[in-house]
């Protein structure tokens, strides 16, 4: 009889893929994988469904849900995001941005998701395309083998048993938590922005009305901004995107009391929550601005988060998670299927993963700006540089249309009122600079 505790239970594995993580990245790089016939294995260490932040898509998410086969299941949890509107305290109007504008006008719309929701539809359809899909079940080590042999991965499940699983590719796609951008030491804090982010979700929220009831609307306030974000049951999520230094002047006060405070300065956003009633949990993340050094290695590569994330202004976290487990499928069906032509799919991934974060970080950094919010509150299609813009927004930034050109004009026009206000522009620069630091537990400014 065996009397063995389910805690020393041992069990042994093997993939073509192993998938850290189930998220958007992760899911739809195992669906995409077992859909061209790679054994895939993906670990999850919690269930779904399960809570998670970041409910806003681009409408350059909707073709990949289109190719994925969720396009239907989506919309049917979706709400409707037409547009993009933005608040500012520092102008007497409000400015909205039409997808439907933007260079490309085939893509007009997105949505607004329950994450829960949202995520569950691509786990579950890695699992309808025969990805072997392990919920509950944490990686705790990798060990890459020589001779581009593989990796020994080795992950706990809820039971307590160990099992470890023989794949020849591993793809983190464990978000936040950068598995092997901890493991290799090569995950670095973003010198160029930092911010943290207090959230919670509300029931009874004043919405646009009509077909802009489903717009994101950006608030900026003295010390960042804050998203509304309405979802499809009534819900609305409501965060504030801070200076790390705020949120540290939270001290021991309960975090629901802190946001309400937080939301209480910025008078716009609290006549649209005058009659709402907070009906979650709030959390707070702290400093969440990092990248990785590297994007792949030997036999793995990083996805989604788990390479960078910068801030989530602009709602890409989505839509890049998901173009990069589009791009790395393609790299390690290349790097399986023809060895040779690893080396030219390993660099053209690493080009595509660079893409994204380099065109949103360029107006992250600089949103808060005087002179970019001058620019954004009053837009101007000159050499149609309004509609290059919305082409970021909707995340248009990896196709074909021709939006560098206009990109440049508006990077020009910034620079030179920028020039033109220069006193204003340097103590903006200074404000930044001083913003960005990173504080410890005590509020104080670290190294």
């Amino acid at each position: 009889m065996n009397t063995s505790s389910p805690a020393s239970a041992m069990r042994t594995s093997d993939c073509d893929v192993l998938v850290i993580g189930g998220g958007p990245a992760g899911s739809t790089a195992a669906a995409l994988l077992a859909e061209r016939g790679h054994r895939v294995t993906l670990l999850e260490k919690a269930h779904h469904p399960r809570f998670h932040i970041g409910e806003s898509l681009l409408p350059a998410n909707l073709p990949l849900l289109e190719k994925l086969g969720v396009a239907d299941a989506v919309k049917a949890i979706g709400m409707e995001k037409w547009g993009a509107e933005f608040v500012s305290p520092w102008h007497d109007h409000k400015q909205t941005f039409e997808f439907a504008d933007a260079m490309d006008k085939s893509m007009p719309m997105a949505y607004q998701v329950r994450r829960a929701e949202f995520d569950e539809i691509l786990i579950r359809n890695a699992g309808s395309k025969n990805a072997r899909v392990v919920e509950g079940c944490q990686v705790e080590d990798v060990d890459f083998l020589p001779d581009n042999a593989g990796a020994l991965v080795q992950a706990r499940h809820d039971d307590g048993s160990v099992e470890t699983v023989h794949a020849r590719f591993v793809l983190d796609a464990s978000g936040r938590d950068t598995f092997l951008g901890n493991r290799f030491k090569a995950k670095q804090r973003n010198k160029k922005h930092n911010s943290t982010a207090i959230y919670g979700h509300f029931s009874g929220a004043e919405r646009n009305a009509g077909k802009a009831e489903g717009n994101i609307t950006i608030f900026w306030f003295e010390h960042g901004w804050f998203w509304f974000i309405p979802l499809a049951d009534g819900t609305t999520s409501v965060g504030a995107v801070t200076w790390p230094y705020y949120l540290k002047t939270r001290n021991k006060k309960p975090l629901e009391q802190f946001l309400q405070e937080t939301i209480a300065l910025c008078a716009p956003l609290s006549e649209r929550l005058q009659h709402a009633q907070l009906t979650s949990a709030v959390e707070a993340t702290g400093n969440f601005s990092y990248v990785c050094d590297r994007t792949h290695g030997n036999n793995y590569l990083l996805l989604g988060d788990a390479y960078t994330f910068i801030d989530p202004v602009f709602s890409s976290g989505v839509m890049l998670a998901m173009q990069s487990a589009f791009a790395g499928a393609d790299t390690v069906d290349t790097c399986l299927r023809h060895p040779r032509q690893a080396a030219v799919a390993l660099k053209k991934f690493d080009r595509t993963m660079r893409i994204g974060p380099k065109e949103f970080s360029w107006f992250i950094y600089r949103v808060t700006n005087p002179t970019m919010r001058n620019m954004f509150m009053g837009p101007r299609n000159i050499f149609r540089v309004k509609e290059a813009l919305l082409s970021v927004l909707a995340g248009d930034v990896f196709g074909k249309t021709p939006i560098r050109r206009p990109l440049l004009i508006f990077k020009a026009l910034y620079y030179t009122a920028s020039l033109f206000n220069f006193r204003r522009t340097l103590q903006a620069w200074r404000t930044r600079k001083l913003n960005i630091r990173a504080v410890d537990e005590t509020g104080a400014a670290v190294n």
